[in-house]
């Protein structure tokens, strides 16, 4: 059996990993790199395994995420037209997503277009979209719901188990047990793993007893988060001085999980007197769609959440939200000077909505952008929180003179100790660990730390593009 590492091998996006039983192939997630130019490159080389991908015999999807999920359809495009198991919520939010992320795409390539014919300039050099709507919309249909604790059987031996992972809707960790050529064989992969104990999603679920071979993920596996009490303390301190400058508040939100955490947080801490009555613009289509799909599966949220949603509902005034569809109450937002809060996607800053709110707000020092997850390398998200004065947003120029406040206590990953807190689920050591999804620095710090906390002989950094025989 051998595994190949075609993305978030020593960097977090562009999930995707080949495993070939001799008798099988398959993936576990086909996500899009994220961050600079050069992970256009990297998408366009992704699929590129050496073999016809019609050959696969079927993906098993983690979670929603872009970087997860994102380059299905340039599978589907290259021929695959095998199933695409995920959970019930996955494919959910998935629906949503794809057409989504191809939508922003062929924007941008408009923008690009316009901008070379207002400056006289040739096409050539134009980047297309890396797929279109209605290529989302067809990978779509390969999409196949499995519930948690579902026993499922893809193919004659090999089985599969969906395990909550508590990280986004409908996320997980994967079980796998392949019976053929020997002895049974169990692979598990973390997936993106949740942080025990924080609001809105259940705690992530054990790991299994045993594995041959683990892939866990290493996001934050060099840093613990800031306790949930400091965070809630910073972003009230955050509030405060934007509204005494009289300014306003900007999240960029990823638009599953981070937007539902935020506002739920919001709530909260109306609810509790530690914030006035707060306006809330959730703006960006995607976001609103997820957060529908979440009250939709209210059977996945925790007893507190479902709480605060149903006094949120009865208490509008103190707590209002408008999901803005239209692009011109978008561009109306902009047009408000004091008391805003705004969220909107991408979670990095580099697409979507948000940069035209980030045009008009970072040059207002009265104003605080709000950066409340994860910013990869190469995106605007992490120039801002690395501290540049100046950006460029739609060839723009634009002078940083918002205040940027950083709050790590709403991850959606686990931190080092939540991490290893996981790992110490197994009865027994696994035959090999993979430490994957993580930047090059994390990836490797979080590796010493499981030899030092657990002993564990073989845990590995695969490299990208690297094949490995169990």
């Amino acid at each position: 059996m051998r595994l190949g590492f075609f993305g978030a091998a020593g960097e977090v996006t562009g999930s995707c990993t080949l495993v070939d039983t001799g008798e099988f192939r398959f993936l576990v997630d086909c996500g899009m790199f994220q961050g600079g130019s050069e992970a256009r490159r990297k998408n366009e080389r992704a699929l590129d395994f050496g073999f016809d991908v019609r050959r696969l015999d079927f993906v098993l999807l983690t979670h929603a995420h872009i970087d997860h999920s994102g380059l299905l359809p340039r599978l589907s495009m290259l021929g695959y037209r095998g199933p695409v198991y995920a959970t019930p919520a996955t494919k959910a939010l998935v629906d949503v997503l794809l057409p989504d992320s191809a939508h922003i795409q062929e924007k941008e390539a408009e923008w690009q277009l316009r901008n070379r014919h207002r400056r006289g300039r040739s096409e050539r050099g134009i980047q297309p979209p890396l797929y279109t709507v209605v290529q989302a919309l067809s990978a779509l249909k390969l999409l196949q719901p499995v519930n948690y604790g579902q026993r499922l059987h893809p193919v004659d031996g090999i089985e599969v188990c969906f395990h909550d992972a508590g990280h986004i809707l409908g996320s997980a960790s994967l079980e796998i047990t392949v019976n053929s050529g020997g002895r049974p064989r169990k692979l598990v992969f973390s997936g993106d793993l949740g942080m025990p104990g924080r609001p809105v999603l259940n705690d992530p679920e054990k790991p299994p007893l045993t594995a041959d071979a683990l892939l866990i993920e290493s996001t934050y596996g060099n840093r613990l988060h800031r306790p949930f009490g400091e965070t809630e303390e910073e972003i009230v301190a955050a509030f405060q001085r934007t509204w005494a400058a009289g300014g306003n508040v900007i999240i960029p939100a990823f638009a599953v999980g981070r937007t539902q955490e935020i506002l739920y947080l919001l709530a909260d801490l109306v609810r509790r007197g530690r914030l006035d009555p707060l306006k809330v613009y959730v703006d960006s289509p995607m976001a609103s769609s997820a957060t529908r799909i979440t009250l939709d599966h209210r059977n996945l949220l925790d007893a507190k959440t479902c709480e605060l949603i149903d006094w949120q509902q009865a208490h509008p005034h103190r707590m209002a939200i408008e999901f803005v569809a239209d692009v011109e109450r978008s561009r109306q937002l902009n047009e408000i000077r004091h008391g805003a809060v705004i969220i909107s996607a991408s979670g990095m800053c580099d697409a979507g909505r948000i940069k035209y709110h980030l045009r008009e707000n970072l040059r207002r020092s009265e104003c605080t952008i709000l950066i409340a997850g994860f910013q990869a390398a190469g995106t605007l998200g992490r120039r801002l929180v690395d501290g540049a004065k100046l950006v460029r947003i739609f060839g723009e120029t634009v002078p940083v003179r918002a205040k940027i406040c950083t709050v790590g206590g709403l991850s959606a990953h686990a931190d080092q100790a939540a991490l290893l807190d996981w790992l110490g689920g197994f009865r027994k050591p696994p035959g090999k660990v993979f430490v994957v999804h993580g930047e090059a620095g994390a990836s490797a710090d979080f590796a010493r730390a499981i030899t030092a906390r657990f002993g564990w002989p073989e845990v590995h950094l695969p490299q990208p593009g690297s094949f490995v025989t169990l």
